[in-house]
């Protein structure tokens, strides 16, 4: 064999291995390139979820904000009632009973406890309008003022069963155009 031969031949040898080791770190480079491009697929997905997840949990809200405005135009709506029938019964009393007169410490503790007791009463959650986590109710505390200007709260109406159609947020606030 001449040296040319052997030259040609140690060249041809140098550039075969030369194109295997680009080969093998172009193998690995595209092994990475792949699990990157999963690990990006899974990404997108939990994303995906988690977009899911929001938009339930704002629908949730908006629902339980929708409740929220319900029950406290509700109790709004008792109070200006209740208002209003104590200033009819003021109006309706007759002037003696309109005279000041001393009130003992008693009269103003009883009165101050069945005011603690319809607070109470009214902070209470009502079980068909519960939304959030469970929470223990306050504790009732007994009634002692036998008046007739005040009166148990009324049964609670029932709770809707089709959803509430969507109000704009000026609407919910009680704003009008």
């Amino acid at each position: 064999m001449s040296a040319v031969a052997i030259g040609m031949n140690l060249l041809l040898a140098g550039l075969l291995v030369a194109a295997m080791v680009v080969g093998v770190r172009l193998n690995a480079r595209l092994k990475a390139l792949r699990e990157s491009h999963e690990g990006f697929a899974r990404a997108v997905a939990e994303l995906d979820a988690a977009a899911a997840r929001a938009e339930q949990g704002l629908a949730d809200l908006r629902a339980a904000t929708d409740e929220a405005h319900d029950a406290l135009a509700d109790r709004i709506e008792k109070a200006r009632a209740l208002s209003a029938k104590l200033d009819r019964q003021l109006q309706a009393a007759p002037p003696a009973a309109r005279t000041e007169q001393p009130v003992s410490e008693s009269d103003v503790e009883r009165v101050t406890q069945r005011l603690g007791s319809l607070l109470s009463g009214a902070r209470e959650r009502r079980p068909e309008r519960d939304v959030g986590p469970k929470r223990a109710p306050a504790p009732k505390a007994r009634p002692t003022l036998d008046d007739e200007l005040f009166e148990p709260p009324a049964e609670t109406p029932p709770a809707r069963t089709e959803p509430a159609p969507p109000r704009s947020a000026a609407a919910r606030l009680g704003y009008r155009r």
